[in-house]
């Protein structure tokens, strides 16, 4: 079984935006911004970020509280993507097949993949992805270990690392670039 893995370049994750319109396109960039799992993201609701600076949930596979902040690409996506006739109650990633119900996670998984392919990327993309994708760049900025381990409730710094993708030739970078 392949293990998903961060997108790990600002190419990758533009031209994965750029194939993506519409719901998908703001699903793409709430979950990069967000590190939130897919279930999460499946239940937000129009009203829960429309005009909004914050989020709070309940994870689903947790249960714990969280709150997170919108950030300007997630605004902005959220003002020019979801249709002004949208209610607050509306789900946020709605599927076509009628009724107020969200898209299925098979099928986000599909048009993951289908936009990769669009873009010319030849690899697999999952949701999860997507969380690890936020971790990886968070960690990349500077953000440290232990915040993200809060982020995402693990246990240890170890867990986290190999979560988000950090390997070898990311330490292996460490010792070329330090020249002290």
């Amino acid at each position: 079984m392949n293990t998903a893995q961060p997108l790990r370049s600002k190419r990758e994750i533009n031209a994965i935006k750029n194939a993506l319109h519409g719901r998908d396109r703001l699903f793409f960039i709430l979950a990069i911004n967000s590190g939130l799992r897919v279930s999460d993201l499946l239940r937000l609701k129009v009203g829960d970020v429309r005009g909004k600076d914050s989020v709070v949930i309940r994870e689903q596979k947790t249960g714990k509280a969280k709150r997170f902040r919108l950030n300007k690409a997630v605004k902005d996506a959220v003002k020019t993507l979801v249709p002004a006739d949208a209610a607050d109650d509306d789900c946020l990633f709605k599927s076509r097949k009628g009724g107020n119900r969200p898209i299925s996670r098979v099928q986000v998984f599909r048009r993951l993949n289908e936009a990769a392919a669009r873009a010319g990327l030849n690899r697999q993309l999952s949701p999860h992805s997507l969380r690890k994708t936020f971790g990886y760049f968070a960690y990349k900025q500077g953000v440290d270990i232990s915040l993200l381990m809060s982020i995402f409730n693990h246990s240890s710094e170890k867990m986290t690392l190999r979560y988000i993708g950090i390997e070898q030739d990311d330490i292996d970078n460490v010792y070329e670039t330090l020249n002290l």
